[in-house]
């Protein structure tokens, strides 16, 4: 394995982890500052328990998606140097605006957060939780603007070898941005809503707390069918963007290796990349022209055209991604969507019809549903960065360009195993601690019981 192939897995493997912990926390903040508001209106002290209870596992959550994103920043100038020096006047512009103005607003307020309970004004206290949600998903904004130069690249002139930046304002209205946002944010809401359902599914087959899970279960249910509605929609949206704006990548995630009108929809497929064929595929004629056109006819360019044209425009090369990787990814997300859709609704029936607690067999499995979103997450990211190859900036720079050319493939070996044990710890470190506040009443203390002195007030009773 040589220096890219360990570069890109070191990347690859941190950058999964981190995203696992970043769409419950988008959703969770705004899930908590929603019950801390119901309290606040109604002065029932359930919701006040409520709000503590979920925000328990918010601040864990919190803290992992902290440790596990700085080491992403640190790969940028040491394995990835390169590719910092040509895109670091645009990228380091709204990372910048994201640390000042977003996570340092974060940091703030979920600290009075944490501390103001009984201290602040209920009103009040009620605003800090919802000033660290629009924070946590302003952050996710200026990343993600970040992200979208590399998918689209606006707003930039190349000198000296360099993308500068000529138009900030430009970043901000990339129409890539626009489509990956909201989409990224409703996963982060369906993330948190499948959480607090799955969990408090949990309680109810123990007829645990039974009044309060019911409550809870009731408001991730409404959130989270709006927000899988939502993102179904913004999603369909976004892929009929990308098939103009980055077209290899939409037919790498459907194996469509010759231009057609009307374009079929795969739905298995066995691919072979050596060939450029797919020796089995099982299709639904004219679905993929409808989905892109929303009308059973227009040609959906082929993985073998783009290539022609790309090779037309950028120079001899292969300009295919590794096809399998992004068409099953694509295929797993669109599921996992499409299984959160049926449970949602499902759910809303038992809810509506009072049979909710005496759903045992529906209770485990959105106990086990609380996985679905993160699937959907995982393999969503994979479309987005693996069907950009071999770009790293969509035609202006190439992966292999931006690799640090004085790391070598030991010391990347050493921190990708290092990294990898390291994040194993955490995440089992993390799972202990989710599992063991998530299985806590909410008249439970803790923070282990502790003997607090005369006169002071627990943080959480």
């Amino acid at each position: 394995m040589n220096e890219l192939i360990l570069a890109r897995w070191q990347f690859g493997i941190t950058t999964v982890y981190h995203f696992l912990f970043v769409p419950l926390t988008l959703g969770l903040s705004i899930l908590v500052a929603i019950m801390e508001t119901i309290y606040v209106r109604t002065g029932n002290e359930t919701y006040k328990k409520m709000a503590k209870f979920w925000g328990k596992l918010f601040l864990i959550n919190f803290a992992m998606g902290v440790v596990t994103g700085i080491v992403q920043e640190f790969q940028f100038g040491m394995n990835w140097s390169e590719y910092s020096r040509f895109v670091g006047d645009i990228f380091g512009a709204p990372l910048a605006v994201e640390a000042l103005a977003a996570f340092f607003l974060e940091s703030t307020f979920i600290g009075l957060w944490i501390f103001g309970w009984d201290r602040l004004s209920k009103k009040l206290h009620a605003i800090t939780i919802w000033l660290v949600a629009f924070a946590t998903n302003l952050s996710a904004f200026w990343i993600l603007t970040a992200n979208s130069f590399m998918q689209n690249p606006v707003g930039y002139v190349l000198k000296n070898n360099r993308a500068e930046m000529t138009d900030f304002f430009a970043l901000l209205s990339n129409p890539h941005v626009w489509y990956q946002f909201p989409h990224t944010v409703l996963s982060g809401f369906c993330t948190a809503a499948f959480f607090v359902m799955g969990i408090s599914a949990y309680h109810l087959i123990r007829k645990n707390h039974p009044d309060f899970f019911t409550k809870s279960f009731k408001i991730a249910l409404t959130f989270g069918i709006i927000s899988v509605i939502l993102v179904a929609g913004i999603g369909h949206a976004q892929g009929q963007y990308l098939t103009e704006a980055q077209p290899m990548k939409m037919a790498a995630a459907e194996a469509l290796w010759e231009s057609a009108d009307p374009a079929p929809l795969a739905l298995v497929a066995a691919i072979d990349q050596d060939n450029q064929t797919n020796t089995f595929s099982l299709e639904i004629p004219g679905l993929l022209s409808f989905l892109t056109y929303n009308q059973f006819k227009g040609e959906v360019l082929g993985i073998k055209e783009i290539q022609a044209q790309y090779e037309a425009t950028y120079g001899p090369g292969n300009y295919i991604p590794p096809v399998a990787p992004v068409f099953w990814s694509f295929r797993l997300m669109v599921g996992a969507g499409i299984l959160m859709i049926l449970l949602a609704f499902y759910g809303l029936y038992a809810v509506k019809t009072g049979k909710l607690s005496s759903q045992t067999f529906y209770l485990k499995i959105m106990l086990l549903a609380i996985a679905l979103p993160y699937l959907a997450n995982i393999s969503g990211w994979m479309v987005a960065e693996i069907g950009r190859q071999p770009w790293i900036v969509q035609g202006l720079m190439t992966v292999e360009a931006g690799i640090s050319p004085n790391v070598s493939a030991g010391a990347l070996l050493t921190t990708l195993v290092g990294f990898t044990l390291i994040y194993g710890v955490l995440a089992v470190v993390d799972l202990y601690l989710l599992g063991k506040y998530a299985k806590l009443g909410p008249e439970e203390v803790p923070w282990e019981k502790r003997i607090q002195p005369k006169g002071e007030v627990s943080l959480w009773t």
